[in-house]
């Protein structure tokens, strides 16, 4: 290379920055003294540009800013120099034609992949410096990278296809020149798009193909081959050898990313724009342009999208979903304030996403009637804004400026180290480095006009939609636009109390993608953007956020529809904060909820949260829906269903009343309606249970039987998860007696086999669930005894076999369902038995040993284990029940199986002291209520310390106290009072 004394690029440039870090300027002068390339005269060179005062400016401002600029350099000095003496517009051209000799298709995938590494640092140096140097505008420098992008895409895609053709994989009308007519679409999207590329950028792609144009032979299916050939087109921009890297390359703008392949086929594409298209994506659409491939296919494609992207006609609905897309942008007051330090000046307040937003929804809004504000430039769109009497000028102008400041200071970031970041230091000292890079000397000055260009930018973002904020919005900025999570939106997401954001934000981009029936339709997708916000606060104030979200989730996944939902949580925000409780804290309602949501028609009826009707009635009910059943399986079915739908019915009554129950308590009181559904469910099985069975077998003429409930379900006392403790008696004319059906089996056997099947309709599994989980061990014998006794085998067990603690446990049993007339006899032997005369040492010596072997299998265990800590639930039930058995003999009308009502009539008979009765009484409503809640929030899990403050606070509302510290205290000295009344009554 012949000796040049001049070099034109210096007098291109003005205004170098100081160098801003001394550590990086000594590195690069000592590397820039000893570099030694192959080019004539070098030393001279060198010598010359050390004489020339501008040129060291320049060197200086490189080295002490910039080491990824600096390594640029030292890596390929030659074109550096060719810079320095051609200039800019020569050393652009260079870059081409290099590219273009060294990258042609016909070439190894290695040799392209280098070539196009080198190019893209030549590309980096020459346009940073041309960036340090103010010798190009902003405009220049954005075209530059998004041009030279297009043509790295092209290089890639060229040899690709040349060697399918080559392979036999397809035919190319044109070889020697691939892309052009080749039906392969490659569209920019983004700032790649509008030819506002930044410095350190990835580039987002669209990639499809028209397979009616494209000539495919190969021998597996077209798609598979475009998604390979995708694949490649990637690795070959990104992957990173000893060369470095081209472009970070974005595939998520494409039509729904998470359900569909890299590559699509053209038709596909317009049928998701025709049918599912979003409004965040004729956002993104304004921007996109075919920038590789068959560029006339691709334009063609842009064109057929102008009726998605621009309607002439946007309703109100659009217009709606617009604003609320800027709702879950902006936040109240408190929340993504402006501090320098840290700020993220792309998607923080007052930044360039401000900017870009501004000028899109005004287009999007204004664009489908007037074409001229078609434009795909931000800064052409705010001039055309402006001319046509959108924006003011001083708007524009503010904006304008406040857009090359921020994307000047977005290369300069960038630069440093070739990060993709926007991102502001969070050190202070790091910041005033940045500021010198920006050309700014006194740091105070730089940060003035940092603060000041944000506060401007936010200002007018902020006054673009006059609207209300909702009073009491928690949620800071909320976006879930895009392929992307915004950081912003993570950490509100975390700051509601979610404990996975990433899940949350994903899984609301899926559901305005349409994935699901019920977000599908374009009106469903304005209304859920326009309540994602609520929807979101609503869920984070339940007990587990994350489980409630996830159980909304499942919900919305269901539905066939979510139009009629969405509008009804808008017109009724208290039925989403119930259906939020429910998620939140009711797995098992939310279960229901899900598979049934015509449940939350009722919801909204007068009468929903009224007692449930009275037991004909409700018998009545089930009877008319069991009639329909076509065989036994739709009866087991139908059943469930009934049952279920009423059970979420009290379910969501005990939900609703945790603070304005009766004087009982919410779940004390759901106790007696829970109860009688159980009775009504198992009074209408039976008999048809009994006519299944004797359909074989006949029945057993003039023979009875009957069902007997112990346990809760016995004393009325049934929760939502409750089981049914069961005992079954019958009674036959004579021994040796045979059904009378076709085949004849013994009393014994039949009574047996009506037992298991009625067991079996209702603990089974079918498509509907099951009804209750059935426990038989209270029976005679526990679980060695057989099914179903005699009656006077059951009476005959319980007057000479039976242990104290099973005489305990029948003060809880009654009959419910069988034959009237033995229900009343097994009503009566039930008193017979209670009203025994008891030895009131043995009853308890027994109970005392029992409740010691208890105790010590439950030994360790909180307060918070309402049934086995001392003094709790089981400690009262034994009260109440050894109670009645030593009194129940002088004293019947004790021996009532419900624990509040047998407990008040201790206390009228002056059986306990009337205080005790009171201590004891509002104990077990504060372990009902409590242990109902608890169950319906976290199943069989015990309470720590660590639940979500949200259950903490429905507790201590449950039991009636101010706070969760408190209804602690007030738990602890309820068992140390139920504790001390257990020794004071129950003595050796």
């Amino acid at each position: 290379m012949p000796e040049i004394k001049e070099f034109s690029f210096l007098t291109e440039i003005e205004n170098l920055p100081l160098p801003s870090n001394n550590d990086y300027l000594r590195i690069g002068q000592e590397n820039w003294e000893v570099l030694a390339p192959e080019i004539n005269n070098w030393s001279d060179i060198r010598s010359e540009l050390g004489n020339s005062v501008i040129a060291n400016d320049l060197l200086h401002a490189i080295f002490g800013n910039s080491p990824y600029l600096s390594q640029c350099i030292f890596s390929d000095p030659a074109f550096f120099l060719y810079l320095l003496q051609k200039g800019s517009e020569k050393a652009l051209e260079k870059i081409y034609e290099d590219l273009k000799l060294n990258a042609a298709p016909a070439l190894g995938m290695t040799e392209i992949m280098k070539a196009l590494r080198v190019a893209k640092k030549r590309i980096a140096l020459l346009t940073a410096t041309a960036d340090i140097g103010n010798a190009w505008p902003l405009l220049k420098i954005t075209k530059t990278l998004s041009d030279f992008a297009g043509a790295a895409v092209d290089h890639c895609l060229a040899h690709l296809l040349f060697h399918a053709h080559q392979k036999g994989d397809i035919e190319l009308s044109n070889p020697d020149d691939p892309t052009p007519d080749s039906g392969v679409i490659i569209l920019g999207m983004g700032k790649l798009g509008a030819f506002e590329l930044n410095y350190s950028s990835d580039i987002d792609l669209i990639v499809l193909y028209d397979s009616e144009k494209v000539v495919y032979t190969g021998r597996k299916f077209m798609d598979e081959f475009f998604i390979r050939l995708t694949r490649n087109l990637v690795k070959m921009m990104q992957e990173r050898t000893q060369d470095g890297y081209v472009f970070r390359t974005d595939l998520r703008l494409r039509p729904d990313p998470g359900a569909t392949p890299l590559a699509l086929p053209l038709a596909a594409a317009h049928t998701y724009y025709e049918s599912q298209g979003q409004n965040w994506e004729r956002a993104a659409m304004i921007k996109a342009r075919p920038i590789a491939g068959d560029i006339n296919c691709g334009h063609e494609f842009t064109e057929f999208l102008r009726p998605f992207v621009w309607r002439k006609f946007l309703d109100f609905a659009a217009i709606a979903d617009i604003q609320a897309i800027k709702s879950q942008i902006h936040t109240h007051k408190g929340f993504s304030k402006i501090s320098l330090d840290g700020h993220n000046i792309k998607i923080g307040r007052g930044g360039i996403r401000e900017i870009e937003f501004f000028c899109q929804t005004q287009q999007l809004i204004e664009g489908g009637r007037n074409p001229s504000l078609r434009s795909s430039s931000t800064l052409g769109t705010l001039d055309l804004l402006t001319e046509n009497g959108n924006i003011e000028g001083d708007v524009r102008d503010d904006l304008h400026k406040a857009y090359i400041f921020l994307r000047t200071l977005e290369h300069r970031l960038q630069m440093i180290n070739d990060e993709q970041t926007q991102l502001l230091p969070d050190r202070p000292d790091d910041l005033d480095r940045l500021g010198m890079f920006m050309g700014y000397n006194d740091p105070a000055e730089f940060r003035e006009t940092l603060e000041s260009t944000l506060k401007t930018v936010q200002g007018h973002y902020d006054r673009l939609f006059q609207f209300e904020e909702t009073e009491g919005r928690k949620a800071g900025r909320l976006v879930f636009t895009g392929s992307d999570d915004d950081p912003e939106t993570l950490q509100s997401i975390a700051e509601l109390g979610f404990e996975e954001p990433a899940m949350v934000s994903q899984t609301v981009r899926e559901w305005h993608h349409g994935r699901y029936r019920a977000t599908r339709t374009t009106r469903a997708q304005q209304l859920l953007t326009e309540l994602m916000p609520k929807i979101l606060e609503t869920l984070a104030d339940t007990a587990s956020p994350d489980a409630a979200f996830k159980r909304f989730d499942a919900f919305l996944k269901k539905l066939p529809a979510g139009v009629q939902l969405f509008s009804l949580f808008s017109a009724y925000p208290s039925l989403l904060n119930l259906v939020a409780k429910i998620m939140g804290m009711a797995p098992e309602l939310a279960d229901r909820l899900s598979t049934n949501s015509t449940l939350l028609d009722g919801v909204l009826t007068s009468d929903f949260m009224e007692p449930l009707e009275d037991r004909q009635t409700l018998a009545d009910d089930l009877a008319v829906m069991l009639a329909t059943g076509r065989d036994f399986q739709d009866v087991l079915d139908i059943s469930r269903r009934w049952a279920k739908d009423q059970k979420f019915r009290v379910g969501v009554q005990i939900l609703d009343n945790i603070d304005h129950g009766t004087e009982l308590g919410a779940t004390v009181a759901a106790g007696a309606c829970l109860t009688t559904l159980a009775e009504v469910v198992m009074q209408a099985l039976l008999p048809l249970v009994e006519a299944e069975l004797g359909v074989r077998h006949g029945s057993i003429p003039n023979g009875r039987f009957a069902v007997l409930a112990a346990g809760k379900l016995g004393s009325r006392e049934m929760t939502p998860r409750s089981d049914a403790d069961l005992i079954f008696i019958y009674d036959t004319p004579e021994e040796g007696i045979m059904t009378d059906g076709d085949k004849p089996i013994p009393a014994g056997l039949y009574y047996t086999r009506l037992s298991q099947r009625f067991i079996n309709a209702i603990s089974a599994l079918t498509g509907e669930g099951s009804l209750y989980e059935v426990d038989m061990r209270l029976r005679p014998h526990g679980n060695s005894g057989p099914i179903a006794l005699p009656l006077d085998g059951f009476e005959k067990y319980y007057m000479e076999e039976a242990w104290t603690w099973e005489h305990l446990a029948l003060t809880r049993a009654r009959p419910i369902a069988g034959d009237a007339s033995l229900m009343k006899q097994a009503a009566d032997k039930l008193a017979a038995i209670l009203q025994t005369k008891r030895d009131t040492e043995k009853i308890t010596d027994d109970l005392l040993d029992m409740r010691r072997r208890l105790q010590k299998e439950h030994e360790g265990k909180p307060y918070w284990a309402l049934k086995h800590h001392e003094g709790g639930l089981m400690d009262l039930e034994f009260i109440c029940q050894y109670l009645k058995l030593r009194h129940g003999a002088t004293n019947p009308e004790i021996l009532e199986p419900n624990t509040i009502s047998a407990l008040e009539k201790l206390g009228d008979a002056g059986l306990i002291d009337p205080k005790d009765a009171r201590d004891l009484t509002s104990a077990m409503k504060l372990y009902l209520n409590l242990q109902g809640l608890i169950r319906l929030s976290l199943n069989d899990r015990v309470v720590t310390d660590d639940i979500p403050i949200a259950l903490k606070e429905a507790l201590a509302i449950a039991g009636g106290q101010p706070d969760f510290p408190m209804l602690c205290d007030y738990l602890q000295d309820r068992q140390y009072k139920v504790s001390q009344i257990f020794s004071k009554l129950v003595k050796a």
